[in-house]
């Protein structure tokens, strides 16, 4: 009888260990897919919101870059509080607060009427979209076994970049407020499912341990410093194409002699739809070649052959560029091998703060790619195709250099701490 007795409590354990992974991807999946649709959804209604501002012209494109990095500034910012409390106070405080917040926003975004509160709003959401992601990529890293890491990620960044295009179409069909107000509304449903998420067990034992966990001043030693810095380096041609090239996509469009008036909310849907299968074909790559270098080493190089088909091809009809912008979405694909990478290098009690702050000080990385994507503008005596040829080297050519010292993490057991 002890033993039947037994084997139904292993049973029993087995089937809420399996839910509470399923409820753990679905949660950090969903929540993603309502973080990429909000981040994501100020580039796709960016000039019609301004027009109704009543900004004209070159008054929308210096707006637009202002609102973008004050966006970008919150998601910097936030990413580094959120990262802490992640370590300090969990997984699941971070990834539901920051829907919260996330949330309020960007409800409170379709009720601007002027640049100013368009942007304050922009920096909170900003600050809130920031959390999301890294928490629910440590939670479901953490209580996944490692040999099957990469498919819980993979889903995860699939279902999450779909919030792009899925952000395209409500645009065609609702003024951008209610676009707004619909992005507000799907991350505070989301709250619902929290009763059922379970925190990460190594975060469990961390938490009773006596340990400093959340110090991101720690991660500034030098052995420590360099391999966080390696983490995000690589990162930046992703956050180039899409901040830049795509964002930019009406300007960069007029002066390559595109066939038509080029939608900025068409290219980003057309890139995000590359970026899902980017993402599914990186994360199943990964699984069957059991390393996350190479299939970085991979994408670079092919994300160097799209970007220079995006400068040199002039003259294209909508359709042959949305086409390139598609393939430019696919070959930066690499997103969930590298939050994977950067959650894989890093010591439980500091975990968090290194997944919350690496991706968001990437996105962050915007900022100062458009100022210098501008100032060479004007070096170039007004040649926006030329500055943004000489920042996209710039971008590739750190992140070929900081991936060469990068360590191999696929078979790596997360169960550690930093001294």
């Amino acid at each position: 009888m002890r033993t039947q007795a037994g084997g139904q409590d292993l049973i029993e354990s087995t089937e809420r260990s399996k839910r509470a992974l399923v409820v753990a991807v679905l949660v950090a999946s969903l929540g993603y897919f309502v973080d990429i649709y909000d981040l994501l959804l100020f580039s796709i209604v960016r000039i019609p919101s301004l027009l109704s501002l009543g900004l004209k012209d070159q008054e929308v494109t210096n707006a637009g870059i202002f609102l973008l990095n004050m966006q970008m500034i919150g998601l910097l910012v936030g990413g580094i509080v959120w990262g802490i409390l992640g370590d300090k106070k969990g997984r699941l405080y971070v990834l539901f607060g920051s829907i919260f917040l996330y949330s309020i926003a960007n409800i409170a975004n379709g009720f601007v009427h002027s640049v100013e509160s368009y942007a304050f709003w922009r920096f909170v959401a900003g600050f809130g979209l920031a959390g999301e992601l890294g928490a629910g990529i440590t939670l479901v890293a953490e209580i996944m076994p490692k040999e099957k890491r990469g498919y819980a990620t993979t889903i995860i960044a699939s279902v999450g970049i779909s919030g792009a295009v899925v952000g395209y179409f409500i645009a065609q069909y609702f003024d951008w407020r209610t676009c707004f107000y619909i992005g507000g509304a799907l991350g505070l449903s989301l709250l619902l499912l929290r009763i059922g998420v379970a925190e990460s067990g190594m975060f469990g034992k961390v938490k009773d341990a006596d340990v400093r966990r959340g110090d991101f001043l720690s991660l500034f030693n030098k052995a420590r410093f360099f391999k966080y810095m390696r983490c995000i380096i690589i990162g930046i041609p992703l956050w180039f194409v899409v901040g830049i090239l795509i964002t930019l996509s009406p300007e960069f469009g007029k002066v390559l002699g595109v066939q038509g008036e080029v939608s900025a909310g068409a290219a980003v849907a057309c890139s995000y739809a590359g970026l899902v299968f980017g993402d599914i074909a990186g994360g199943l790559l990964s699984q069957y070649l059991k390393s996350r270098i190479k299939v970085v080493y991979t994408y670079l190089f092919l994300s160097m052959i799209t970007i220079s088909a995006y400068f040199f091809l002039h003259n294209l009809s909508l359709f042959a560029f949305y086409t390139v912008c598609t393939v430019l979405g696919f070959s930066v694909g690499y997103w969930v091998i590298f939050m994977t990478i950067a959650t894989e290098q890093f010591g439980t009690n500091v975990r968090a703060t290194v997944t919350t702050t690496v991706p968001n000080i990437v996105r962050g990385s915007v900022v100062p790619l458009s100022l210098l994507l501008l100032y060479l503008k004007g070096l170039f005596n007004g040649s926006l195709i030329n500055a943004g040829i000489t920042v996209a080297v710039f971008s590739l050519g750190v992140a070929f250099w900081a991936l060469g010292y990068m360590q191999e993490t696929f078979h790596k057991d997360l169960d550690y701490l930093e001294e």
